[in-house]
């Protein structure tokens, strides 16, 4: 059982009641709900949306495809066949078609979940490509494309949502996907546009933080390392090599399981951050502590 007022310490010294009741991972609970996460169709941004919806949060899963694909669909199942949470709510998976590049798209999207559920608390821009090219050769269509998505994509989201939590009143969280990439370069995969797209996010992270602040809207990033999804694996299979050198790179010597991003979303996205606004969090194997 969860309850609002005092929490921690301060509960427990404002209590008489001889029933003591948890508090700490109430935190963590997001019942009734409402988030959007970009590119929630697969990879992180599935396993993500999927953590939200088992803490009891309504997740639009925004993507281009005019449809899910199967595996999306067995996890909307799955979070549908879950038990419920208090008071007998328990959260959903659902679907929307959205091209984040397309600004006037998606704010219109994202008005009509609005208008269905009443509400919006969580944001999670995660949509991105990555390209590899060595950069003196980078393809300006694939730079154009790049920017387009990860960099636009992500201000554009940010934009659409941040307006919705604005006029509803709401103390929402929006939470910007970034990468190592945008701490540093990376030793064996050339991806200078990702690079920069990503490092731009950091600072477009700042920048937003303060402005919405007063609003009380929070924004923070994560910068995850590598993590075993289908987009890495296709690059390890085109190259082999990059497997060991991704692994071997990182202090705990490994590529990251994709469920092992999901406790830094369920932070950020509720009630345990809510002194935490822009910041990074990195996620990365310890890749950046070298």
């Amino acid at each position: 059982m969860c309850i609002k007022g005092p929490i921690g310490v301060a509960a427990v010294l404002a209590s008489e009641s001889p029933n003591p009741i948890r508090t700490a991972l109430c935190q963590f609970l997001l019942i009734n709900r409402v988030a959007i996460v970009t590119g929630g169709h697969r990879g992180l941004g599935l396993e993500m949306a999927l953590a939200l919806a088992e803490a009891g949060a309504i997740v639009y899963c925004l993507a281009q495809s005019s449809s899910p694909n199967e595996d999306w669909l067995k996890v909307q199942s799955f979070a549908q066949s879950l038990p419920n949470l208090e008071g007998g709510r328990k959260g959903r998976l659902e679907y929307a078609k959205a091209d984040v590049a397309n600004q006037e798209e998606l704010e219109k999207v994202v008005q009509e979940i609005v208008d269905k559920e009443g509400r919006i608390d969580i944001c999670v821009a995660n949509a991105g490509i990555l390209q590899v090219h060595d950069s003196l050769v980078h393809p300006r269509s694939d730079t154009e494309k790049i920017l387009a998505t990860n960099l636009n994509g992500v201000l554009f989201t940010t934009q659409a949502v941040g307006k919705q939590m604005e006029r509803l009143g709401t103390p929402g969280s929006i939470i910007l996907i970034s990468s190592i990439a945008g701490h540093v370069a990376l030793r064996c995969t050339p991806c200078v546009a990702y690079g920069a797209s990503k490092g731009a996010i950091l600072q477009m992270t700042r920048s937003l933080a303060c402005e919405l602040a007063p609003k009380r809207i929070r924004v923070n990033s994560i910068s995850p390392g590598f993590f075993e999804t289908k987009m890495i694996r296709d690059y390890a299979n085109e190259k082999p090599e990059y497997e060991a050198q991704w692994a071997g790179q990182k202090p705990l010597g490994r590529i990251g399981r994709a469920d092992e991003i999901r406790g830094v979303i369920l932070w950020l996205a509720g009630d345990a951050s809510t002194f935490c606004t822009g910041s990074d969090v990195l996620v990365d194997g310890g890749y950046c502590a070298w």
